[in-house]
């Protein structure tokens, strides 16, 4: 069987995933990979042989998306011609992890697309949601790569087809120690606002992870080095807490290394204040911000922070063969009822605001 899979290129959780995936696929069905977004910092050591902008967010420096880069780097007639030129038609069976160019070419030409990912999950009725509910947040969530048929990975199994995380092998494989230290990933904050803060905790010692610098900075207590994916994971493994934003796949590989853990949702992020609420739930800690007036709660994180147990079974295997048996058996599967047939920009830009108002 012929299968493409498409995987949002977008922060490091995709791929992150896609690492334990991609083999399991690929063990009887060919493969051929699409990424689209930048902005990862793991590598996929397999041949990609789609490559496409997308639409992708920016991170910014003060907790945020940086609405005016994203709004500048992405661009609806690239978006749309990157649409027209995919032949999802060429393949037996589409899944997809959060990525839009692959969604909507099978939504305008009516064909099956299968969502593989965290987002599937952090829509459905039992997963936990924020208090205060984004409307247009969540909206767009839901419109920002249509499928079909949805499949999803949370912190804990919510509900039908909600399944534990997939934790990568390598995360797996590494041996586990205390070394004292915090390890801190905020892609989302600068390296200045991360020192003001992290240095008012005196007695701990910081290994910060920055997509902002490219060279180490030793300051006192508080270390600052770029991302690298191998140094990460091995700080995180030799780490007594992680602090680090609401995201999916490092909260969860924090989890299961059975480190105590502490998270800062990303503002206007809605995904990651449904991740931040399913964590308080949990048990996890959980900051509005990373400002001076919350040294306070940090400081009583390291001090008197838990370690909350989690059980991630290694199946990621029969989790992948469930769906594809699911939906080979089902080919027809769930069908997209209404069909749009877009060819221009000012017509893609009516179908995106009339689904965001249907949500709405």
């Amino acid at each position: 069987m012929r299968i493409l899979y498409a995987i949002q290129g977008t922060g490091n959780g995709h791929l992150s995933r896609a690492r334990d995936i991609i083999p399991v696929l690929q063990k009887n069905h060919q493969v051929d990979i699409l990424i689209s977004g930048s902005q990862a910092d793991v590598e996929l050591p397999y041949y990609v042989k789609y490559k496409f902008k997308g639409l992708g967010f920016i991170f910014g420096k003060n907790g945020g998306i940086d609405i005016s880069e994203t709004y500048r780097k992405n661009n609806l007639k690239t978006f749309l011609r990157e649409i027209e030129s995919l032949t999802v038609q060429d393949y037996d069976l589409v899944l997809n992890d959060f990525e839009p160019v692959s969604a909507w070419a099978c939504y305008k030409k009516n064909i099956k697309c299968i969502s593989v990912s965290h987002q599937a999950a952090v829509l459905k009725k039992n997963a936990p949601q924020p208090k205060d509910i984004d409307i247009i947040g969540k909206a767009i969530l839901k419109i920002y790569a249509p499928t079909s048929v949805k499949y999803g990975f949370h912190f804990q199994a919510y509900d039908k087809n909600i399944f534990t995380p997939v934790i990568r092998r390598e995360v797996r494989d590494i041996v586990i120690e205390n070394n004292g230290h915090i390890t801190v990933y905020l892609p989302a904050y600068d390296d200045e606002r991360i020192l003001k803060v992290l240095k008012k905790c005196k007695n701990t010692n910081w290994q910060v992870f920055s997509k902002h610098n490219k060279k180490i900075i030793e300051e006192n207590n508080i270390s600052i080095r770029p991302i690298n994916n191998k140094e990460f994971i091995s700080s995180m493994a030799a780490a007594d807490g992680v602090l680090c934003g609401a995201g999916f796949e490092t909260p969860a590989e924090a989890l299961f290394m059975k480190k105590k853990l502490m998270v800062i949702p990303m503002k206007g992020q809605y995904e990651q204040q449904c991740n931040a609420a399913a964590l308080k739930k949990m048990g996890v800690p959980a900051l509005k911000s990373l400002k001076l007036k919350h040294v306070s709660k940090i400081i009583s994180w390291i001090n008197e922070g838990e370690i909350i147990e989690v059980y991630y079974p290694d199946n990621t295997e029969e989790i992948i063969n469930k769906i594809l048996t699911e939906n080979i058996a089902a080919s027809t599967g769930e069908e997209i009822v209404e069909i749009n047939n877009f060819n221009s920009v000012k017509k893609l830009r009516k179908i995106i605001l009339k689904k965001i108002a249907a949500q709405i």
